[in-house]
């Protein structure tokens, strides 16, 4: 039995453990990228999700933190493979549809 599980055919191909950097919300947890899936008539993934932790353990269900790469016709704009954090304290998600890296950051509290 898993520990957690994101349902079927999300592809998750790629994740990284917050860092307090990424704001209250989103500092104690894991980021995952979800490929998608490429073989259904619903389709499914596509986005970076948020799985929050508490004492070290997944503790909540998945929040999309950055969606968009499947528009609402089905058309298919990204696919997210990679994700880390750099040094700064950003999320960097590799997307290997595009070829592009994108990075998103933490404003604060204004």
């Amino acid at each position: 039995m898993p520990d957690y599980s994101l349902g079927s055919h999300v592809a998750p191909l790629g994740l990284t453990f917050s860092t307090p950097e990424m704001g209250d919300e989103f500092a104690e947890g894991v980021f995952i990228g979800e490929h998608g899936s490429w073989n259904r008539s619903d389709p499914v993934g596509y986005k970076v999700v948020f799985i929050p932790f508490r004492n070290g353990e997944p503790d909540g269900d998945p929040i999309d933190f950055v969606s968009g790469f499947l528009t609402e016709d089905g058309k298919t704009r990204g696919r997210p493979v990679g994700v880390t954090i750099d040094p700064e304290g950003a999320l960097i998600i590799a997307d290997d549809l595009t070829n592009a890296i994108w990075r998103v950051t933490y404003e604060g509290d204004e």
